[in-house]
Order: C-alpha cells, then structure tokens, then sequence
C-alpha cells in the first residue's frame, strides 16, 4: 500500500510542515474551498492554498530512511509518483509553477521534474481544477530525499491573494514488500 509523503498537503494545519522559500506579496494564506471566485474541488478537499501579488513558492523536502524506506529498497529504483492540483481564480490571471527532484545522501539532484512555468488567464481559460502527474523511474540509485517544490502568483500584481491556488499534493514511491 502506498502512502503520501508529503505532510499537510492541503491546508488543514495551515501553513505546518512545508517552508517558504519564496513568500512575497501577502504571503502564503490557507483558504476554504471554492473561496471567492473559484471552483469546487473534487474529492474530499476542503482547502488550498492560494498565493499573493509577488512569487509565492514552498517546499518539503521528504527523508525516506526517515520515512522507513531501507537503502536496498530505494536503490532498487522504485517507481515516484508525483500529483498536484492547481487553479487560478475566475477574475485574475496567474502563474503556477514545480519542481520536484529525487536526491541523494549528499542532496545532489538524482533526477527532476521541472513544469515550464503554466499561466492561466481567465480570459481563455475557465481556470478550475488541473492536475500535474509525473512518474519517475530509471534514476538510478543512491535516492535517500526527495524535494517537493510549488507555487506561483497573480499576473495582475492586485494586492491580496488572487494568485494561484494549489492543493492535493502527493508523493508516493511504489515499492514490493
């Protein structure tokens, strides 16, 4: 069975477990769903998090010894699963951006997946819900961390949080028992 790595991955404890490399503008705030101008979630969400004027970007990054994982089991390259969801407002433009990287003991990039930075403009675009999923495998070993990294801002530099919103995150690794 796999689990999600990642610690509050969508709000319920505000802000705890992730650190904010970049919070500009209003910060980083914790909203309930759909929040003004925005869409309803599907599945059992509740909140998101929803980002400000300037580049707003946070990150966790998981310790998979810590996590349980042995070093056969993870230099044995078992599959990474990524997910996130995003969505920008429904009267102001945004950007979103990611990046997730597999690490080794030393911290040195094993592997990434960077999205070219995703704008969303509600002008062309109804702005609900998006998904962004990435399997990594064939990295090769030595994997021991893994770098979760997301987040964005509004096109329109309007004070407040009018910027990307961002939910559901998660990061499994598929190993045999």
């Amino acid at each position: 069975m796999t689990r999600n790595l990642l610690k509050n991955p969508d709000g319920e404890d505000n802000l705890e477990f992730w650190e904010l490399t970049e919070n500009g503008g209003n910060e980083w705030k914790v909203e309930d769903m759909p929040g003004d101008c925005g869409h309803d979630f599907n599945g059992d969400v509740t909140k998101y998090f929803a980002t400000s004027f300037h580049l707003c970007l946070k990150r966790q990054v998981i310790d998979l010894i810590e996590e349980g994982y042995s070093a056969d089991q993870l230099d044995n390259q078992p599959a990474v699963k990524v997910e996130d969801w995003y969505c920008g407002r429904t009267d102001c433009g945004c950007t979103y951006q990611i990046t997730v990287c597999l690490l080794d003991e030393g911290h040195e990039i094993l592997d990434e997946m960077k999205l070219e930075q995703v704008t969303l403009d509600p002008d062309t675009d109804d702005c609900s819900w998006k998904q962004v999923q990435h399997t990594f495998s064939d990295y090769g070993p030595g994997l021991r961390f893994i770098s979760f990294e997301h987040g964005g801002q509004d096109s329109r530099f309007w004070e407040g949080w009018f910027g990307v919103r961002v939910t559901g995150s998660s990061v499994t690794i598929e190993t045999t028992p």
